[in-house]
């Protein structure tokens, strides 16, 4: 695969090249490894039948398969979600046991995340999670994977695209609590 895209978002690219550019030299050669081509199936949706669809599942697990041969690991953080907001007289039948929020890969404090979604999860992996993982002292700086159209427009429907995403992130801005997030948007 290739980047086709870079979006500096909060000074991502900067923050990335200046303190992670070994890191950042996995990230293109793992990118590199992934053949796009093999990881393709025939479409059973009702909407392209027949026509050959590069498959996300297939996608990620060979994304993971490179950066865990890289060193990177992924990192789960257990939630315990708060009761004391419950109203007066509301009793659960059941509390979240076991939730988690998972990074895909951290390295020396850089977290990546690979997505090939729903649009909500780009939105959620930059604007939430990194975040959260950076107030927790996990990373420092984060490098979002996603497709661009052209790539994207070859996948199921409804997984949204990198161009799409610097559109809203542009136009969102840049909040005082967001952390440094290179955008890559990757094609076959």
């Amino acid at each position: 695969m290739i980047i086709a895209g870079i979006y500096s978002f909060n000074g991502g690219q900067e923050a990335v090249e200046a303190r992670y550019a070994a890191e950042f030299g996995e990230i293109n050669r793992i990118i590199a490894a992934v053949d796009g081509e093999a990881h393709r199936k025939v479409s059973k949706e009702k909407t392209m039948p027949g026509k050959m669809l590069y498959k996300p599942s297939s996608l990620n697990k060979a994304f993971r398969a490179e950066f865990e041969a890289s060193g990177w690991r992924k990192h789960k953080v257990l939630c315990e979600y708060p009761t004391d907001f419950y109203v007066s007289g509301y009793k659960p039948e059941t509390l979240s046991r076991g939730a988690f929020r998972e990074m895909d890969f951290i390295k020396n404090r850089l977290g990546v995340e690979v997505q090939f979604g729903k649009y909500a999860f780009m939105v959620y992996n930059v604007c939430a999670k990194m975040t959260i993982f950076n107030k927790m002292g996990l990373i420092d700086v984060g490098v979002e994977i996603v497709p661009v159209k052209a790539f994207a427009d070859g996948m199921s429907t409804g997984v949204s695209y990198f161009e799409q995403f610097v559109w809203d992130l542009q136009h969102r801005g840049v909040a005082d609590i967001d952390i440094p997030v290179l955008i890559l948007g990757v094609a076959a």
